[in-house]
């Protein structure tokens, strides 16, 4: 009976340094899956603060929005303001065209 009482103690310790071990993994990942600095400056956070900026979103100057609708055309044209949006967050053109948070 002693025996199996002192494997479960050995068990339970076990979990324990198991579940630390995975607290430490988890916040070493948390701390390490961005770059030093790579704070998403407030301009490019999300589109809506886009949007206030750029009515209708920022996009390469060759851009066409893909669209099953009307495409929208009147987004802010410069390759360089774009590149700077997508460096920042690259969240904000989903659907990859080439247009940040385009909006009608």
């Amino acid at each position: 009976m002693k025996e199996h009482t002192l494997s479960v103690s050995r068990m339970s310790k076990m979990s324990r340094l198991s579940a630390a071990g995975a607290a430490v993994a988890l916040a070493l990942m948390a701390t390490t899956a961005a770059p030093a600095g790579a704070v998403v400056p407030a301009k490019w956070k999300n589109c809506t603060v886009v949007n206030q900026t750029y009515k209708h979103g920022v996009g390469k100057v060759k851009a066409k929005d893909k669209t099953s609708g009307t495409p929208v055309t009147t987004f802010k044209k410069s390759d360089s303001l774009y590149n700077q949006a997508i460096k920042a967050n690259k969240g904000l053109d989903r659907d990859k065209d080439g247009i940040a948070c385009e909006k009608r």
